[in-house]
């Protein structure tokens, strides 16, 4: 691929023409906004003019709900060679092409499971996909030199091709990203009128929670308009836990230690669905998860003390698998929990204490 056209110069289109233009590849951008593709070309992503005959390869990175128009004026116009569409729904715009006659020879619809809380292209990175899935939905009709240029596309983004059917792939989307969005939203919801003294008390389970409830929500409202039933049989589905799972609460407040009992068990099952669900959501770098050990060191919140826990870290010769920081509440302070194998976890603790560092057990 030498060339390329990006048209929808948000944070997923601007993200990754970024990563083509750090390959070497010319690209090309446009967007409805000529502002929005100008601030691109001022990132580094490209350049704002009009190419001047068919690219090798246009990428539409428009809302669900616009994709298919996009697209088929893209085609008939003989954009490029190949066509990719970077939406978060794959079946409906498909559909919409069919039914317009189009030949989608040239066309693959594909998705790359990244993004932001936040929107635009000043929130885009060249690395945003490194790592990540990025679904293709080829069909028995995808020509193989447009398959090619979209995992050339895949592979100059770092990111690790999934090949999946497109219906599929909306019912899956709608599980592990379109409905946990709504639930997250849920949770969220219930702080907006919360007593201060409440919120104050948020930890990092909260956060964690209701982390994703920042998007943009005219984003997500494109996105949930174009896989509407698959997001609500899964909401039916935790509707019915929710009964449940209330039931079974009040029947813990019950005087009755039958019902007490009944309620306990009910409560017991939902949270061990909720673990048997949880093992199965992959570990780092896509492998089955592990279980590590978690060192909990207090520190400053001054410049500088990451990289030395970090640097105190490598010297032990232990690697941290991951970290979470957990802030307080009222204080220039908080806890940085390190990830590490378990045979690791003695070792990493006893070098920090010898460094001055202090441990939470």
């Amino acid at each position: 691929m030498r060339t390329a056209l990006v048209i929808g110069t948000g944070l997923i289109g601007t993200s990754a023409a970024l990563a083509l233009t750090g390959r070497g590849v010319v690209v090309h951008l446009a967007d409805h906004d000529p502002e929005q593709a100008r601030t691109a070309a001022a990132l580094g992503a490209g350049t704002d003019e009009a190419p001047e005959g068919p690219v090798d390869l246009a990428v539409v990175a428009a809302p669900p709900a616009l994709v298919a128009d996009v697209l088929a004026d893209a085609m008939e116009r003989g954009l490029a060679r190949g066509y990719i569409d970077v939406a978060s729904v794959k079946g409906g715009p498909r559909r919409e092409l069919e039914a317009r006659g189009l030949d989608l020879s040239a066309y693959i619809g594909t998705h790359p499971m990244s993004g932001r809380e936040k929107s635009g292209p000043l929130a885009a990175t060249g690395d945003l996909f490194e790592g990540r899935p990025w679904v293709l939905t080829p069909t028995r009709d995808t020509d193989t030199e447009v398959l090619n240029l979209a995992l050339e596309l895949v592979s100059h983004c770092r990111a690790v091709p999934v090949v999946m059917d497109a219906d599929a792939h909306d019912r899956a989307v709608a599980l592990v990203s379109h409905m946990p969005h709504l639930v997250s939203s849920m949770v969220a919801a219930r702080l907006e009128h919360a007593e201060e003294a409440a919120v104050r008390l948020c930890g990092q389970g909260i956060r964690d929670v209701t982390r994703i409830a920042a998007s943009d929500p005219r984003m997500w409202i494109d996105i949930l308009s174009a896989n509407p039933g698959p997001v609500a049989d899964l909401l039916d589905d935790v509707a019915a836990d929710l009964e449940e799972t209330v039931r079974a609460l009040r029947s813990l407040q019950s005087s009755d230690d039958d019902k007490r009992r009944e309620g306990s068990a009910g409560i017991e099952a939902v949270l061990r669905r909720g673990n048997a669900g949880q093992v199965r959501v992959p570990g780092k770098h896509g492998s089955a998860p592990r279980v590590y050990e978690t060192v909990v060191v207090l520190i400053d919140d001054q410049p500088g003390q990451l990289a030395r826990i970090f640097a105190d870290a490598g010297r032990a010769g232990v690697n941290v698998e991951d970290v979470r920081i957990e802030h307080a509440t009222g204080q220039q302070a908080g806890l940085v929990q390190l990830m590490v194998e378990p045979r690791a976890a003695a070792a990493l603790t006893a070098a920090l204490k010898e460094r001055g560092w202090a441990i939470r057990q």
